[in-house]
């Protein structure tokens, strides 16, 4: 997640270094083209941190399941036991 980051902010630099580039006599332009980038920078940022976000749901998700499903198999095992248990006590008509 960091190496994330160092690459969003080295990405943002770049893009600064970029519009400089463009209008390097034009300062208000200038600011602005670099607001414009920073807040690109900063939705990206914001959509790889909900990326993120989103795969350790999933993640945590799968993990609940698959640790359900073998509960679920326990459960059914010993439901199976107790009928076969109780048909055993149960006399035939």
């Amino acid at each position: 997640m960091k190496a994330s980051l160092l690459f969003l902010l080295a990405c943002t630099a770049v893009l600064a270094v970029g519009a400089r580039a463009d209008s390097p006599e034009e300062p208000k332009a200038l600011v602005q083209k670099v607001q414009e980038l920073a807040q690109k920078a900063t939705d990206m940022a914001k959509d790889a941190f909900s990326r993120v976000r989103e795969s350790e749901a999933a993640k945590q998700a799968r993990q609940w399941l698959s640790d359900n499903a073998e509960l679920a198999k326990q459960r059914l095992a010993w439901l199976k036991e107790q009928l076969a248990e109780l048909l055993k006590k149960t006399p035939s008509a």
